[in-house]
């Protein structure tokens, strides 16, 4: 069963009507009038899901509302949209933005891009999943092989393991690894297992799907500011309109595939559809919004959902 939408500090009676996926897909959308009955709600429901945020709180501003939300452990993976009115002063939603939250809109707003947002954080409701790309050095050592160390780079990352690129061949089993991240201190340390090889990793460098067994709290600590950094910003950069990538046509209804966006553990790829007989390039309203672990594969399951659903 879907998690409840949470929404505090707003009039939530008109956010279904707004975004109709919320009553197709199922979701109760329950309203607080106070931080405090917005934070024993998570508490109930043990975090998770979206929590859309006001600034008419009974007990609390907004912003540090949202810092309080970000610092804790139960509720720091929450997807987390704020909604302003245009009355309210533009530094708000900036403060708003900087202290963790995934979207500011400012209302008056068209329903399609309330509805587009909505769809893209409920598709990933636990950032403790995400994967982001990043490209950094690895020195790592092979407790079972013969060669001594050597040096690889990432691909992707994550708080359970990492994408490894390695110029030498590995055998399953326990690996010690030492890398770095950009813009954050280098000399982080895991002790990891190569769990598979990893065929999307191009020549001259062969793959292998790294799972961590043990991450030293230093490292977790790192590990956790860099993704989130790296998710808010890919989500901030993907707030304007996306291109058409492609058109199908099913019975009566033309649906466009938009170019696949950085998300919160992969790449999301939206579904939009019109009329077949008023539709014309960008007139299509949102449908649905799919998840992939690479742009190919979020297209794919895109028409996937058409050719199933449409």
């Amino acid at each position: 069963m879907p998690l409840p939408i949470l929404v505090a500090g707003l009039d939530a009676r008109g956010l279904p009507l707004e975004a109709p996926l919320l009553q197709r897909d199922g979701h109760d959308v329950r309203s607080f009038g106070s931080a405090r009955e917005l934070f024993a709600a998570l508490a109930s429901q043990g975090g998770g899901g979206l929590v859309v945020l006001g600034p008419r709180l009974a007990d609390a501003d907004l912003v540090s509302t949202v810092e309080r939300l970000r610092a804790s452990p139960l509720t720091r993976h929450v997807s987390l949209m704020v909604l302003l009115p245009s009355a309210e002063p533009e530094e708000t939603g900036a403060l708003a933005s900087r202290a963790g939250a995934n979207a500011v809109l400012r209302r008056p707003l068209e329903a399609a891009v309330l509805e587009a947002w909505i769809g893209k954080l409920l598709t990933v409701p636990r950032r403790v999943l995400a994967r982001v790309p990043v490209q950094g050095h690895v020195i790592g050592k092979a407790q079972t092989a013969a060669v001594g160390r050597f040096f690889g780079l990432t691909q992707n990352l994550s708080v359970n393991g990492m994408l490894l690129a390695s110029p030498i061949r590995l055998d399953a089993g326990d690996i010690e690894l030492e890398f770095g991240l950009p813009e954050a201190r280098a000399g982080l340390r895991a002790l990891g297992r190569v769990v598979r090889e990893a065929g999307e990793v191009a020549w001259p460098y062969i793959g292998y799907g790294v799972e961590f067994l043990f991450v030293p709290e230093d490292t977790r600590l790192s590990l956790q500011d860099f993704i989130e950094a790296a998710i808010a910003t890919a989500l901030r950069q993907s707030s304007g309109p996306p291109a058409i990538h492609s058109t199908l046509r099913r019975d009566f209804w033309v649906y466009e595939i938009l170019e696949p966006v950085a998300s919160l553990d992969g790449w999301q790829a939206e579904i939009r559809r019109a009329p077949r007989d008023s539709w014309r390039p960008g007139s299509g309203g949102p449908f649905y919004v799919v998840l992939g672990r690479t742009p190919q594969d979020a297209l794919a399951e895109a028409r996937g959902f058409v050719h199933r659903h449409g």
